[in-house]
């Protein structure tokens, strides 16, 4: 039986680095309305928590991922410019966090209107795990845990 050849993988994630601030900020459209946003993202990338994906050398989403969840892995933001979203950065993005992810359990959430990332966690094999209303109205919070380390939670 013939192997079919490797697919090179489109995509690159590295952690962010305090030059790739300007760039996540300009591309995030909340972050270049709120300057709360903006402080977010660079204390984030100075901490070491932000991860960012590139294509083709350009970047193209971020996230950041910390332990500040109950000492979970938690990913309390993702980010894919528009242009690039459903083909695939999501989801390379959060394989990455998960390999990374220090915890043995990875937490997520989303609002309850963000079907896409719904769609992306179930792709990814992650469960529901609890609901949080009135943080945003009339859009309820779900959050969502990956086991990734059995027998270690």
């Amino acid at each position: 039986m013939a192997l079919l050849p490797r697919v090179p993988d489109p995509f690159a994630v590295r952690p962010a680095a305090v030059r790739d601030v300007p760039a996540l900020c300009a591309m995030d459209a909340l972050a270049r309305q709120d300057e709360s946003r903006r402080a977010l993202i660079a204390r984030a990338v100075e901490a070491g928590h932000a991860y960012v994906i590139e294509a083709q050398q350009q970047v193209i989403g971020y996230a950041v991922l910390d332990t500040s969840f109950f000492g979970q892995g938690f990913v309390s933001l993702l980010y894919i410019h528009p242009e690039h979203r459903r083909r695939g950065a999501g989801f390379r993005l959060m394989q990455y966090l998960e390999q990374v992810c220090p915890t043995p359990k990875l937490f997520t959430s989303t609002n309850l209107s963000n079907l896409p990332m719904q769609a992306l966690l179930a792709k990814l094999g992650y469960i529901l795990s609890g609901i949080i209303h009135h943080l945003d109205e009339n859009d309820p919070e779900l959050v969502y845990v990956k086991y990734l380390r059995r027998g270690r939670a």
